[in-house]
């Protein structure tokens, strides 16, 4: 989940489970942190967020391909010993699901591990029209995982079928919604999906917009959200409010907006901008908390400590 200024199997046995964590479970009653340290290390530049539904969170390094392991509860997260990202130099996206698996993606490969840093299976995307793929993020649904590239206008999809993760392959080439505009300039950036899968929201910061793609037929418009320039980076869907961080042609900060049930248009309610940020790049839900990555890219590779920014979801009990 870059932004323009910067860097403009089969699995085993168990089954990938379809679907993303769902509804989060709620907040510890006791004071959590409002920051989190990722690392304090040189040139780590954090990137992507997960929190899984026991509060166990994993953030990305755009600056190493590491994967840092924490818990709402505690301000510093550590090294996740994550098998096979060696090779890896950066990883952005990262999710995990109902079993805890933590699926990430970065250069030309999307991994799943376990819990304890098993690599459970290795997938590998294909070039494209502008050559070799730059993966963005991810989400998976019932039948499938989909992934952005950063580097062409193209969404990735690997299917799932009886418990088998199947190759990552080209699945939609955008640029046919807006055939006018330069294909290298769609940077495609986040990915979320709706509870039935149906329907995609991938984020495109060189359009300045999010645009709707129905699963089924391949369909894509672009969401109207009645702003001149709408152009997220990481995006969160719940229901239908959209928590989008927005770091390129608007001030840096996550915008909330309530979509309509066919999630075609919608109306911005929030924007939380300044303080505490640091060119943020993407976000997690959890409970009445949003919990912002400080990528610090725009100044790379940054000033330790790398940090995580938690704040109250406006929207909590509402949306």
């Amino acid at each position: 989940m870059r932004r323009i200024p910067t860097r403009t199997a089969c699995l085993t046995a168990a089954a990938l489970l379809a679907t993303l964590a769902g509804t989060p479970g709620p907040a510890t009653a006791r004071e959590l942190p409002d920051s989190y340290v990722v690392s304090r290390a040189p040139g780590v530049l954090p990137e992507g967020i997960a929190v899984a539904r026991d509060g166990t969170m994993y953030v990305s390094s755009d600056g190493t391909g590491a994967l840092y392991r924490g818990h709402v509860s505690r301000p510093e997260l550590r090294p996740f010993p994550a098998d096979g990202l060696r090779d890896r130099p950066s990883s952005l996206g990262v999710h995990t699901d109902r079993q805890g698996r933590v699926l990430s993606v970065g250069g030309a490969t999307l991994t799943v591990h376990d819990r304890h840093g098993r690599l459970l299976a290795t997938r590998t995307a294909r070039s494209g029209p502008l050559g070799a793929p730059d993966l963005n993020d991810l989400v998976v649904t019932r039948d499938a995982v989909y992934v952005t590239d950063w580097a062409n206008p193209v969404v990735h999809r690997a299917e799932i079928r009886g418990g088998t993760l199947g190759p990552l392959e080209p699945w939609l080439d955008i640029r046919g919604a807006f055939p006018q505009f330069p294909a290298q300039y769609w940077l495609l950036n986040g990915i979320v999906a709706n509870a039935s899968g149906t329907a995609l929201l991938v984020a495109s910061n060189g359009t300045e917009a999010v645009w709707r793609i129905g699963t089924a037929d391949k369909e894509v418009d672009r969401v109207d959200l009645g702003e001149a320039s709408f152009g997220p980076d990481g995006m969160v869907l719940h229901g239908r409010t959209l928590y989008a961080v927005l770091n390129y042609g608007a001030p840096h900060g996550v915008y909330i907006a309530r979509l309509d049930d066919d999630l075609r248009t919608g109306t911005v309610t929030h924007r939380l901008t300044g303080e505490p940020f640091d060119l943020p790049t993407t976000l997690a839900r959890y409970g009445c908390r949003l919990y912002v990555v400080n990528s610090q890219l725009d100044e790379p590779p940054g000033r330790p400590p790398y940090t995580v920014s938690a704040i109250d979801d406006p929207t909590c009990g509402t949306s």
